[in-house]
């Protein structure tokens, strides 16, 4: 492995996880109730091996077919590690996504959520969801409408016997994320879900401060994406 790149990683994972430290103090928070999701889409392989050399082993993924191609051989082995699905997923991937992930973090429509059930009855496999709220309600974004969230939440776990254990959201880029994230805490607590998917590389820290219980974090520890 080269060197060099592993320091630099190491170094930029370190001063992530100082930084959600900070952040979580200043808020009141156990720094250790905020877990790092390290976002490996489109990464190279020497990037991915040095981040687990690292320490890393939480890891977000956006596409069924890739995520497979580069972690299936480490499944196989038994290696102990997080995958977690934060990409919008088709519902005729549902099965395959079911059987490998461990976290689908982009549950957002009723045809997915009964592929979903579908998928971990015939599969006798439950990976743990979370509902993807459209915060600010673009078009171009997967998500419910926040004013949708809970009848949505409702049916999820009525309708299709899914149990979700918090939400997600991706803030408009060009919007203040505070006031996104303090929206999907709401929404979060009036269901009775503890868990917030919320904050990236730019954001992660006021993710943290508006209670943020993991981080989808790239650049800020890959350094940027390189486009295949």
């Amino acid at each position: 492995m080269d060197e060099q790149l592993l320091r630099t990683i190491s170094a930029a994972r370190e001063d992530v996880l100082a930084r959600i430290a900070a952040a979580a103090k200043s808020a009141g928070r156990d720094p250790a109730s905020v877990r790092l999701v390290a976002v490996s889409k489109v990464q190279p392989p020497d990037r991915i091996e040095a981040m687990w050399a690292a320490g890393q082993r939480v890891f977000g993924e956006n596409r069924v077919q890739e995520a497979r191609e580069r972690w299936s051989a480490r499944r196989e082995a038994g290696e102990d590690f997080e995958l977690r699905l934060i990409g919008p997923l088709q519902t005729n991937k549902a099965r395959e996504a079911v059987g490998f992930f461990d976290a689908i973090e982009t549950l957002d429509r009723p045809k997915l959520a009964g592929a979903l059930a579908d998928a971990a009855a015939k599969l006798g496999r439950a990976p743990r969801l979370m509902v993807q709220v459209n915060t600010g309600e673009e078009d171009q974004k997967a998500g419910v409408f926040p004013r949708e969230a809970d009848a949505f939440i409702a049916s999820v776990r009525t309708d299709y016997g899914l149990t979700p254990e918090g939400l997600m959201c991706i803030p408009p880029a060009d919007e203040p994320a505070g006031p996104h994230f303090a929206l999907l805490a709401k929404i979060a607590a009036r269901n009775g879900l503890d868990q917030l998917s919320m904050g990236m590389s730019a954001d992660f820290e006021t993710g943290v401060m508006f209670g943020a219980t993991s981080v989808r974090v790239g650049s800020a520890l890959f350094g940027e994406r390189k486009a295949h």
